[in-house]
């Protein structure tokens, strides 16, 4: 087991990364990868791409072959990329780093029964490695008309989704726009912060899969104002003023069998009210619930309730409320899939305010993500202390992690990326007049988000 990098003091470290950019290409078998790989090698960009290639057979060609000048390509063909990240992979960076004048990126094609992890911690674990060259991104080719058939059963196929900067969603015209819609929704399930492309026979745009600057927090969330959004586990809160007493939730049949409800007391009926508890909402909510018929009630507490909703129209459950006030609802569905209204005394309730979670996300049981944001400034030491602790301890449920943070007395960004319980950062550009704010992101399995929250809270300066 490797023990994370210590964060470097800023005084110290280089305001400019001069390291030469890797691409890591990945995908389940058929995805297309040596279709982008061949565009890429084609295409008029200008730059002097070395590939090392790991499909052997695909392309069958020597070590030192150079296509049309600007490209080296270097085979790797003793097998899957995983087992040989210690040898052939470092031994083949190691010599294309004695020619650094003869290209400007570096691209790695895997193999489709690869797990990316191996292939990222080449980056991190040799410290020859780590200052010479940066992991730039991950671009996960997916296969859009045959994707399904490997999610449910290949853990490659999953944490390949799980790993990546960048989504390149293929074979789009072999699916309907209702099957696009509902695959990249699992998508983004597994990887909330993935940038995702959609193309055809793997023509995209170059820029969207070289010179990402995979954990550039700050572009990804210009281009989607979403992009940090954690997942929860419900998709809809509302805000209501109730009287003491019963009120009724009246639900009818929906897409599924049952939904997931919690009730909880505010000081008002704000959206800013909402927004404060629903982390705390969250824990509980995620745990077991307590499952109720139609009829019956429940009140307000930390266990969530389960209401049943069996074929046959409408259903009724009365929240029982013991004062007058302000309280949400916290729902696992949103409430127009299933014609829900809130009543009391005879009249419908108005939410005063709502908000939607996720609406562009499906959970996956196994892989989820986690994004946090403060503002303010960390202690390095804390920081430090914590990232080192929970690597060591949780790192083989965490597939990546990658962020920036404000750190106390430092005048730059600090950018940092993790692979499992291997950490990697780096000073960046100055904050100038930027107001401090660090963003942190989680993909992997068993994810405690808030015990995350928590963690990363405490470190605060």
């Amino acid at each position: 087991m490797t023990a994370p990098t210590t964060i470097p003091d800023s005084d110290t470290a280089a305001t400019t990364d001069h390291r030469v950019p890797v691409t890591v290409l990945t995908g389940f078998l058929g995805s297309g990868k040596t279709t982008l790989l061949n565009y890429i090698l084609t295409a008029q960009h200008g730059k002097k791409i070395a590939v090392i290639e790991n499909e052997f057979g695909e392309i069958g060609i020597d070590n030192d072959l150079v296509i049309n000048a600007d490209e080296e390509i270097f085979e790797m063909n003793n097998g899957c990329i995983c087992c040989t990240v210690r040898g052939d992979l470092i031994r083949i960076l190691g010599s294309l780093m004695r020619r650094r004048d003869r290209f400007d990126a570096i691209l790695i094609e895997t193999t489709g029964l690869a797990d990316p992890a191996p292939v990222a911690q080449t980056f991190f674990v040799d410290e020859e490695m780590q200052t010479k060259l940066r992991l730039d991104g991950i671009v996960t080719m997916v296969d859009a008309k045959h994707v399904v058939l490997h999610l449910d059963e290949s853990s490659e196929c999953k944490e390949q989704v799980a790993f990546a900067d960048v989504i390149v969603l293929n074979k789009c015209d072999l699916v309907t726009p209702e099957e696009l819609d509902q695959l990249e929704r699992r998508l983004r399930g597994m990887n909330a912060v993935a940038r995702i492309v959609r193309t055809t026979n793997a023509q995209v745009e170059l820029e969207a899969v070289l010179n990402v600057g995979g954990f550039d927090l700050d572009r990804a969330l210009q281009q989607r104002p979403t992009f940090l959004e954690p997942e929860y586990p419900f998709e809809w809160a509302g805000a209501f003023h109730f009287d003491e007493g019963n009120a009724t939730l009246v639900i009818n049949d929906g897409p599924d069998p049952e939904m997931t409800v919690m009730a909880w007391k505010l000081p008002n009926t704000t959206a800013d009210a909402i927004a404060e508890v629903q982390d705390r909402v969250a824990v509980f909510f995620s745990a077991d619930p307590q499952e109720i018929a139609p009829g019956q009630g429940f009140t307000l507490g930390t266990t969530p309730v389960s209401v049943q909703l069996d074929r046959g129209g409408e259903k009724r459950f009365l929240l029982n409320l013991p004062e007058r006030g302000a309280y949400a609802l916290f729902t696992q569905h949103h409430p127009d899939e299933f014609s829900m209204r809130v009543e009391q005394q005879g009249h419908v309730l108005a939410a005063a305010s709502e908000h939607v979670f996720n609406p562009e996300h499906e959970h996956d049981e196994e892989v989820t993500s986690v994004g946090l944001e403060f503002a303010g400034e960390f202690d390095q030491k804390k920081l430090n202390s914590w990232l080192g602790e929970l690597l060591m301890t949780q790192g083989t449920d965490i597939f990546r992690m990658k962020g920036i943070v404000a750190i106390k007395g430092a005048a730059q960004r600090f950018v940092f990326q993790g692979v499992h319980m291997l950490f990697d950062g780096r000073p960046d550009r100055p904050w100038g007049e930027t107001p401090r704010s660090s963003q942190l992101v989680f993909i992997g399995r068993n994810l405690d988000r808030q015990a995350l929250h928590d963690g990363f809270h405490a470190c605060l300066a």
